[in-house]
């Protein structure tokens, strides 16, 4: 599509709704960026068009800061992304805080830290549960959503799917139906690489008010694996033994999720050394035996999560993601009492996931594409006012369906009283967003043998400084200390519903890193919130790094625990490459070490040279960069 056929739709639509322009996007993966772009520019060109824009995770390939960053990320960035992506011209101009005075973007959800200290972000970011985003969007005034979808040939022309994001559109579509007197414009791009998404995602071609068959000419998003560490192993591991079998799972995205499922394929498919992890006892193990377990899945796992992502691939291959739900109260009854089988002509046909919206790897878009006709209704997707709470129009049968429910969601802090911090710092700076956190913990309260899991490093570096995760208090949280839950750190697990305050300050000083216990049971006494004479128990008095590595080692022996457990976008030279440079990075903090590594060197590394085009270094400070990266890959090497 040429750009000034894009013109002539940005002409038509000025002409149908004026110029003020209140321009809805959906989060992530669904966004149009070729049509995005002509918007904003006929909004720079032209001073008197107001363009508002109200959407979340605007996804745009890296742009590489320092010389070595550039070396490194220009070739990965060409082959992942593409030579010719189409960056989002909104989201650049918004980083670098130079949007036009009529244009302003407002966003529910950032890339985790991206607009850290970026005022023009920080001044427009909404907080909004996802699931008052439709609503929030409809106050604003929204005429027009730009979206990506999907088609296939149906008996009289084509069908349709919203694909990775019918979390929002129809949740709008609904609360517009309500407000007659507004008019807002729908259109729709067809992507001939988004997979066709089974479940309420089906619509006619009426839902739109125009469909752009030409193609977007923008690859699928595609989210780069990340390592995954030892601390997110042992967070993994604690929290897969509290999903029950027969139950109902919904995660987030990142490393410590990566760890989890990971876990889960672990007592699946290598039990014996999945339980040796369990032997040494665990600070909260007493309640695995009482809502989770360690045999592998029988009946299996059914998942309901605002977010489908590769976890969810990995687990439907690994044969733990099997359990079916009806929407019928009647066989979903018989299903959950084990009475359907395969042979009733009813069994093999249920759903295995309802979700949201989907963003993930390259090979998770491709599994998607390549779903068979019979697996292909069974991954359904659906609005997040239907996935993320209980208020649909058949709550019943949705409770019915989540039995043993696991909630599991991520946080930076949280302080000993049990309030988490998700999503913002002391400042009110966000580093993203609440998103769906808050509706899953509530609906977790709201389930008979429904659990919210919240995962949380229990230390964290930043500028060379340790410092912990859980803490006396923090001036802002994300979930209120009256819906505190579990909280699971590489340590153990806290168990902290229905707790006093004594018995869950207690329970976290217990999960928390053994350099930070003493400070934070002194601070706890001062308070008067918990009784002078009580001891640490010698178990949780023992938590360190090396305790950690001490009980993954027999795992970590079996060639188990790999710093990508699901593959690389990266070539293993890249990995190493990766390594090498976080190692230098850390020596920014002290001059007598980074004169020390230069100084030592090490040994010639022609390939790795080559890859960062150090191979014949010119002028002193490519030298200077080679020498230092010869010695950072001598340290990873040993």
């Amino acid at each position: 599509m040429h750009d000034n056929d894009y013109a002539s739709i940005v002409d038509e639509v000025l002409a149908q709704i004026g110029k003020h322009v209140v321009l809805g996007l959906p989060l992530g993966l669904g966004k149009p960026n070729r049509l995005i772009n002509a918007f904003y520019h006929r909004a720079c060109a032209d001073s008197s068009i107001r363009l508002d824009i109200f959407t979340a995770l605007s996804l745009n390939p890296p742009k590489p800061g320092s010389e070595l960053e550039q070396r490194f990320l220009q070739p990965f960035l060409k082959r992942h992304f593409g030579e010719d992506y189409p960056r989002l011209a909104y989201a650049d101009a918004l980083a670098s805080q130079q949007l036009p005075a009529n244009i302003t973007v407002t966003e529910f959800y950032f890339q985790s830290g991206s607009m850290l200290g970026n005022a023009e972000a920080q001044r427009h970011y909404v907080s909004s549960n996802y699931t008052h985003v439709a609503r929030d969007l409809a106050d604003r005034g929204v005429n027009l959503i730009l979206q990506l979808v999907a088609r296939r040939p149906a008996e009289f022309g084509w069908e349709y799917s919203l694909s990775c994001n019918p979390d929002v559109t129809l949740d709008l579509a609904e609360e517009l139906s309500h407000r007659v007197d507004r008019k807002c414009l729908m259109l729709a791009q067809v992507h001939p690489d988004l997979p066709f998404m089974a479940g309420d995602a089906v619509v006619s071609d009426d839902f739109f008010h125009r469909i752009i068959n030409d193609n977007p000419e923008q690859r699928l998003f595609a989210l780069p694996r990340n390592p995954v560490t030892s601390q997110d192993y042992a967070v993994g591991m604690n929290a897969s033994a509290l999903v029950a079998d027969g139950g109902t799972l919904q995660i987030g995205i990142g490393s410590l999720s990566d760890a989890l499922v990971y876990s889960l394929i672990q007592r699946q498919q290598c039990n014996e050394a999945y339980r040796g992890y369990f032997n040494q006892a665990l600070p909260g193990q007493a309640l695995v035996d009482a809502i989770g377990g360690y045999d592998s899945f029988g009946t299996g796992l059914y998942a309901a999560s605002e977010m489908f992502l590769d976890g969810f691939m990995h687990l439907y291959r690994a044969g733990i993601l099997k359990r079916e739900v009806f929407d019928d109260e009647h066989l979903q009854s018989l299903a959950n009492a084990g009475r359907i089988a395969d042979d009733s002509g009813i069994g093999g046909s249920g759903a295995l996931l309802d979700a949201a919206f989907f963003l993930g790897s390259d090979d998770f878009y491709r599994w998607l594409r390549e779903l068979t006709e019979p697996e292909w209704p069974r991954f359904r997707m659906s609005s997040v006012g239907r996935i993320n709470q209980l208020y649909g129009d058949n709550p019943k049968l949705e409770k019915l369906q989540r039995q043993k429910a696991r909630f599991i969601n991520t946080c930076m802090m949280v302080s000993l009283t049990g309030a988490a911090t998700s999503d913002g710092l002391k400042d009110h700076q966000l580093v993203s967003g609440v998103g769906g956190q808050y509706n899953f913990v509530a609906m977790a309260h709201a389930m008979r043998g429904g659990r919210s899991i919240l995962l949380l490093r229990s230390t964290r570096e930043s500028g060379g400084e340790i410092t912990s995760g859980i803490v006396w208090e923090y001036p802002h949280c994300t979930i209120p200390r009256h819906l505190r839950d579990i909280v699971v750190t590489e340590y153990g697990i806290a168990d902290l519903r229905g707790a006093t305050d004594e018995e869950c300050i207690k329970a976290l000083i217990c999960i928390s890193d053994s350099r930070f216990q003493q400070n934070l049971k002194h601070k706890a006494v001062a308070a008067g919130k918990l009784d002078p004479n009580w001891t640490i128990p010698a178990v949780a008095a023992a938590n360190s790094p090396a305790s950690i590595e001490s009980r993954l080692n027999a795992l970590r022996l079996m060639g188990n625990l790999s710093r990508y457990p699901f593959g690389s976008d990266f070539t293993e030279l890249e990995q190493k490459l990766m390594a090498a440079l976080q190692r230098m990075k850390k020596l920014k903090h002290s001059k007598l070490q980074m004169l020390g590594a230069l100084l030592r060197g090490g040994p010639d590394a022609p390939e790795a040279l080559t890859r960062m085009g150090l191979a014949k270094p010119s002028g002193p400070q490519q030298w200077l960069y080679a020498r230092m990266l010869r010695w950072a890959l001598a340290q990873i090497t040993h």
